[in-house]
């Protein structure tokens, strides 16, 4: 079991580390670069090439069944639940195998929405105390889950 971060802009990076830490599992910070590596024996941190998407690759080539991804990246989401792997958003929303196509659905018409209106740019609504909490209970679920 492994837990891969998609850590360009992942703002549960530091939850990631304590729960991974507490369940003894392997993690792998993934990221473009300027992240800085933890001091954690269970924390691996990868610098893959800059470019678009190259993170996300180095991801979906790798996740399987029992692992957990966190990430927002809704195409990844969708390859690593394609290979069998839970996948948490840094809210604490599982994307699944029941609403991941949904979601690339919704991205797609946000995609042209934006696209067709400039007004739309930028709406994203902040991240809450209220999501970090619903971020750590999923974690924790889902390792319960993989561990099974």
């Amino acid at each position: 079991m492994t837990i891969y971060v998609d850590a360009d802009a992942c703002p549960v990076k530091a939850e990631v580390e304590r729960v991974g830490s507490r369940h003894s599992v392997s993690m792998k910070i993934v990221s473009n670069g300027g992240i800085r590596p933890s001091q954690n024996p269970l924390i691996e941190t990868i610098v893959v090439d800059a470019g678009p998407d190259v993170a996300d690759m180095w991801i979906a080539e790798r996740a399987g069944r029992g692992d957990v991804v966190i990430t927002n990246d809704i195409p990844l989401a969708a390859k690593c639940v394609a290979a069998g792997a839970q996948v948490l958003r840094h809210d604490g929303e599982a994307l699944t195998e029941n609403n991941v196509g949904q979601a690339l659905a919704m991205r797609d018409l946000m995609t042209d929405m934006r696209a067709a209106d400039p007004f739309l740019q930028g709406r994203n609504k902040g991240f809450t105390k209220a999501d970090r909490s619903r971020f750590l209970d999923a974690l924790e679920r889902a390792l319960r889950k993989a561990g099974r």
